[in-house]
């Protein structure tokens, strides 16, 4: 849901050929399956299709390759964490929960969102909303990125 709903809000944003967004597990466990229906009717519900998407394992060369590495759950934190491979992979590290204001600052425990896999459509429903709550400051956060970025690159130019 995550990764459908930050892609929607950065093309909404302008920012969709500037960067790109994708998602992986910790695990391999459910690599290589669609969407849970019920993350895919939530989504529908805001006209985001999410057919094409399928789960898919984290790989470690990304710590090198992505930007911005967004947790949803303390869990998923304390794996990256600890499988970062170094300080500036580590600092990439960050709570998607910690973009929502009225989360900032707060314990990483009471940040993270609860898997809505083992409840039903109102626990969807409740994700949905706290990943939306945190997309506009994810939005500002990559787009004060990017303009640094193409600040840095005129003056090497």
């Amino acid at each position: 849901m995550a990764e459908l709903m930050l892609t929607a809000a950065l093309e909404r944003a302008g920012l969709d050929g500037v960067v790109s967004v994708d998602s992986a597990g910790t695990t391999g466990y459910e690599a290589g399956r669609p969407i849970d229906p019920r993350a895919a009717r939530r989504l529908a519900a805001t006209q985001l299709a999410s057919q094409q998407h399928i789960a898919r394992e984290w790989v470690h060369d990304w710590f090198r390759e992505r930007d911005l590495i967004l947790a949803l759950d303390i869990d998923h934190y304390a794996w990256l964490s600890e499988a970062a491979p170094d300080q500036e992979s580590l600092e990439k590290i960050r709570m998607l929960r910690s973009f929502d204001p009225a989360m900032a600052g707060r314990d990483l425990l009471d940040q993270g969102i609860e898997d809505p896999w083992y409840g039903g459509h109102a626990d969807f429903d409740a994700v949905w909303h706290q990943i939306h709550a945190a997309l506009p400051g994810i939005v500002d956060h990559i787009r004060a990125a990017v303009l640094r970025g193409a600040e840095l690159q005129r003056q090497i130019h």
